[in-house]
């Protein structure tokens, strides 16, 4: 994981030698967090990756492939508010270093092919909009095409991008529209939801996986657990829209702990 080390260092490790866990409060040595793959040893936190750190853990070295890219977002509302919606991509490119809030491509995994996007929550929450929506859909396009299995990273906590309003909320239907298609070639689509995955984007692709895996304690669902409490005005269970509580319930397939999760995609693959 040499590589994961890299994107590390370069893609968003707080300056200093140490990092505060948000699970525990413990201070973690960052050498330490990073071999362990950006999670605690002391309570098992997941911190929250990149899309390129998603590459680097997940597929083979120099395999990745990035399609669409230069597909960009423009803006049909011309929307103003404290930030006019060019001055917020803008400032979000260049914060992240990313075009949109996805990578979508194609690449490898122990050497088998296969097609791959991620989502990430450090772009405008990983909201879709009409690009993110675009990128999904023509990459479940080409896996029809070129009969490729499919792996779907899921980051975001931002739903349907509010600068595009409808034109962002039809891309939840393109995008199952699109995997009701794959579907029909007897292919795998391997959903993996990580912290957060909410709203729009879980409500279509994300929930939609032949085999669904989340990593432990991600928030997962489509609207946040307070406007849920203040809406119907009832007290939620404990851990309520957490990876446990869903996986108990049966929404998701299992849990699997990140440092896993490259083994366990690979066994998947093999297996279908």
């Amino acid at each position: 994981m040499a590589l994961f080390g890299k994107e590390l260092k370069k893609k968003g490790v707080p300056a200093g030698l140490w990092t505060k866990c948000k699970g525990c409060g413990r201070a973690i040595f960052n050498k330490t967090l990073i071999e362990n793959l950006m999670v605690c040893p002391k309570c098992n936190y997941h911190f929250v990756l990149t899309a390129y750190q998603r590459i680097s853990l997940l597929l083979d070295e120099d395999s990745f492939i990035e399609e669409e890219a230069d597909l960009k977002s423009v803006d049909p509302l011309d929307f103003k508010g404290v930030k006019t919606y060019k001055e917020k991509l803008a400032e979000e490119q260049k914060k992240t270093g990313l075009t949109e809030a996805c990578l979508v491509g194609r690449g490898s995994l122990n050497d088998k092919e296969l097609a791959f996007g991620v989502t990430d929550s450090h772009f405008i929450m990983g909201s879709m909009g009409s690009v993110v929506g675009e990128k999904i859909t023509r990459l479940i396009e080409t896996a029809i095409d070129e009969r490729l299995p499919l792996i779907i990273v899921s980051g975001s906590g931002g739903g349907a991008r509010m600068y595009e309003g409808a034109l962002s909320l039809m891309q939840m239907a393109k995008t199952s529209a699109a995997l009701n298609k794959y579907n029909r070639i007897n292919k795998v689509f391997i959903s993996v939801l990580t912290d957060p995955t909410m709203a729009g984007v879980m409500a279509s692709f994300a929930s939609l996986g032949d085999v669904i895996i989340a990593e432990p304690g991600a928030l997962i669902g489509f609207t946040g657990p307070r406007v849920i409490e203040q809406t119907i005005r009832q007290k939620l269970p404990p851990g309520f829209q957490t990876s446990e509580f869903l996986l108990e319930h049966g929404l998701i397939d299992m849990i699997v702990d990140r440092r896993n999760l490259r083994e366990t995609l690979s066994r998947l693959l093999n297996f279908f």
